[in-house]
């Protein structure tokens, strides 16, 4: 016997109608959706390889020096 035949997916459709009513069915639907997206992303995110991580030494000649407000008044 086969689950998904035509008529068994009407009467689940009719029963869901009943249940939780034409306002919340796409409600229900959108977070289904959206959960099903996370999840695959979450199973991609397991397969791939971290990325590289960026270059944290910076040359501290290269950056301009600081001022404090005190200094900038003098000026």
């Amino acid at each position: 016997m086969d689950f998904l035949q035509p008529w068994h997916i009407i009467v689940l459709a009719i029963v869901a109608f009943l249940l939780f009513g034409a306002k919340r069915l796409p409600e229900l639907g959108k977070g289904l959706g959206e959960g099903l997206k996370g999840f695959r992303e979450g199973i991609r995110g397991i397969n791939d390889p971290p990325p590289p991580a960026p270059n944290t030494q910076q040359s501290t000649a290269s950056a301009p020096p600081s001022s404090t407000p005190a200094e900038q008044n003098k000026a």
